[in-house]
């Protein structure tokens, strides 16, 4: 490794702050969520109930306009909840959120290109003030995380969109939030790239403590990443079940072929379809 000043902090060292600490990440308790008013009102989400500790990895998974980005998007309070609680790290999305408690990873990876990969990453540094020598580490740091070191100068536009994504969470873990929101990150990407993509993030929150909330429409995906899976019915989305996983911490792609697997991938089916019903 290199001993130039860019390359000093090895990933594994990588804490988020309090990620190590016992405790709720997330609460909701009885949330809804309304868009407009009237007849032509849309219920979105209906009596939310989640609890997703420190250092657990939650996936959302239901029926395409169930709400899923509705809730994630309301922990990051860019959604405003109609009734019910809603509490982040212990504070109001609000109060999260001018705490830079939470990184967001969104569907696209909204790199801007004419910025470099490192220089994609500083921005939200820039934007705390942070001094140019700390942001330079701070990047060769997250690249190191995320296996992008040698890309550093390249530009977002000559990256695979795998490699466009992980820098997406490189800079999402840039300013060390306790809490990662993901929404669906690797939707649009092949099936070989994506199983990658899913091995390098089980490894990043296996190593740093990081809490995950996940939407995805995959159930191999949801099963193989989470420690709870947070099942959702149809429209307005309710909770049908949250499955807590039986599987070990840490695991291989080789893992989904197993017969726990595919016990765990079989009840969150079913619970599925049941939520399909669910009114």
């Amino acid at each position: 490794m290199s001993t130039t000043a860019t390359r000093t902090v090895a990933a594994p060292e990588f804490v988020p702050p309090a990620a190590a600490a016992p405790g709720i990440a997330v609460n909701a308790e009885k949330l809804s969520i309304r868009f407009g008013e009237g007849e032509g009102a849309t219920v979105a989400l209906a009596d939310i109930d989640l609890t997703v500790g420190r250092g657990d990895f939650v996936s959302l998974i239901g029926p395409s306009g169930c709400g899923k980005t509705t809730l994630l998007r309301a922990i990051a309070d860019l959604v405003q909840p109609t009734s019910g609680t809603l509490r982040v790290n212990g504070m109001t999305p609000d109060q999260a959120r001018l705490a830079r408690a939470y990184g967001y990873v969104f569907q696209a990876p909204a790199l801007l290109p004419w910025r470099t990969v490192a220089r994609n990453i500083m921005l939200p540094l820039e934007i705390m003030g942070m001094a140019r020598a700390r942001r330079r580490a701070e990047a060769a740091q997250y690249l190191d995380l995320v296996g992008l070191r040698d890309f550093a100068r390249k530009f977002p536009w000559q990256l695979s969109g795998g490699m466009q994504q992980r820098v997406s969470i490189a800079r999402a873990l840039s300013f060390k939030p306790s809490l990662l929101l993901m929404d669906e990150p690797f939707g649009a990407l092949d099936e070989i790239t994506r199983d990658g993509l899913n091995l390098h993030l089980h490894d990043l929150w296996a190593r740093t403590g990081l809490t995950g909330v996940f939407v995805t429409h995959s159930i191999p995906e949801a099963v193989f990443l989470s420690t709870h899976i947070m099942v959702m019915s149809a429209r307005p989305g309710r909770v049908v079940e949250v499955i807590e996983s039986t599987l070990p911490r840490r695991r291989r792609l080789e893992d989904r072929e197993t017969p726990e697997f595919l016990a765990l991938s079989r009840r969150v089916r079913d619970a599925l379809h049941l939520g399909y019903g669910h009114v």
